[in-house]
């Protein structure tokens, strides 16, 4: 087995010759001729359902989200059937890769690429979930599909201090990966974006670590990148509130989503280092929580309710009513909620400022963005005032359907029916 294994003189610089071999070996030995693990592995979640995984799915640790755009150039009913293919082939290999098994095809013919890039082989897929949605601009004269966009999938308005990159904004369709293993996630988005070549490009992508926020009551809140525990308030597997807030039902004008949902993405850039020199008082207010305990200012422990009405010793409002949960809180939007299912990223420097690149990727799921997250982002835009440490930097909206029910299934199935 090993001595099929090919390394350049290059790809050895610097390294063991048998240090590589035995890597390589004990990587292949853990699959079959076709690079098929011979046993299954543990971690899975499972790909068929009649709603995706990884909305709802206890949040893994790492993300690897991009968008795509559709290079087709023929009729409508052309580039539809070109759209169906690649929904079809993105499918099977999501369905192979959830499963912990490689992309479907050759993997051992010498005189061709493998059909998998094989970065993951043996590694078990650690929770995998792979979810797409389809961005308003597919719905576009191209594939002549106008009139199965749903109403609720209206472009996102221009809030208050966005400063948007087009570049890292939109997209036709887009996928998340998630995973407790950020190779396995990486993996996921890599090899979708090589099987889509030439119908795909991808438009932008994102990484994100160290997830922020919980949609499991059995998960810990974690923490963002300014120290506060993040997600506190979230929706954690209430079928109840799921089915209000989370889940598309027979209210929709379009039957094709019906049990999907609708996917918000907010690339939010953070000022770390004029975050990290304010006043812990100034900081608390900010989030309107106590940081180390993230129990609200007005008194208890972090789960308890917050008690909007509470003044301090000196008589004004416990919970600044600019703070960030004040004006998030249900109690104080009509009960309206989303489910968040953030990460926190770094990209770097930023060249202008020499500042770190860093923030929250925010990514919410919900019935309706038009009276969920696009009312209740009105509000923040305008008066939160976590605003002096953050800007929205990019922006996506996205419809994503029921799940895959069968093996001979696809996504997207009934919208190109």
């Amino acid at each position: 087995m090993v001595d099929r294994v090919r390394t350049s003189r290059r790809g050895l610089l610097g390294l063991g010759t048998a240090a590589v071999a035995g890597t390589a070996a004990a990587t292949l030995s853990a699959c079959d001729s076709k690079g098929s693990p011979r046993s299954a592995p543990a971690a899975t979640v499972a790909f068929h359902g009649s709603r995706q995984a990884g909305i709802v799915t206890a949040q893994q640790d790492r993300l690897a989200f991009a968008a795509y755009d559709l290079t087709v150039s023929g009729s409508p009913a052309e580039n539809r059937d070109a759209l169906r293919e690649l929904l079809k082939t993105w499918t099977a290999a999501a369905r192979a890769m959830t499963e912990g098994k490689p992309v479907p095809g050759d993997n051992d013919i010498g005189a061709a690429p493998p059909a998998d890039t094989g970065e993951a082989f043996g590694t078990p897929p650690a929770n995998l979930t792979i979810t797409i949605g389809f961005g308003p601009s597919l719905f576009d004269k191209r594939f002549g599909l106008a009139d199965k966009r749903p109403a609720a999938l209206a472009d996102l308005p221009h809030f208050a201090r966005d400063n948007l990159d087009a570049t890292r904004s939109g997209g036709d369709i887009a996928i998340q990966a998630c995973s407790d293993d950020p190779m396995v996630a990486f993996h996921a988005i890599r090899n979708l974006a090589r099987l889509g070549r030439g119908t795909v490009v991808m438009r932008w992508s994102q990484l994100g670590f160290g997830r922020a926020a919980s949609t499991s009551d059995k998960q810990e809140t974690p923490r963002n990148l300014f120290g506060f525990k993040d997600g506190t308030r979230n929706i954690h597997g209430d079928p109840k509130q799921l089915d209000n807030w989370v889940w598309v039902g027979k209210e929709t004008d379009q039957k094709w989503m019906r049990n999907g949902s609708y996917l918000v993405a907010r690339r939010i850039q953070m000022r770390i280092e004029a975050w990290d020199r304010d006043f812990l008082t100034d900081q608390q207010n900010v989030f309107g929580r106590h940081k180390y305990t993230g129990a609200p200012l007005s008194g208890g422990n972090e789960f308890d309710a917050p008690n909007f009405h509470a003044r301090a010793a000196d008589g004004s409002a416990a919970i600044p009513p600019t703070s960030h949960m004040a004006l998030a809180a249900h109690e104080n939007n009509g009960g309206v909620r989303i489910l968040r299912r953030a990460y926190n990223y770094t990209d770097g420097v930023i060249a202008s400022s020499g500042e770190l690149d860093a923030g929250l990727f925010f990514l919410c799921y919900q019935r309706d963005p038009r009276t969920q997250f696009v009312a209740l982002q009105h509000k923040l835009s305008r008066s939160d005032a976590l605003n002096e440490y953050i800007q929205h930097v990019g922006s996506g909206l996205y419809a994503c359907p029921p799940g895959v029910t069968s093996d001979s299934g696809y996504w997207g199935e009934d919208l190109l029916a």
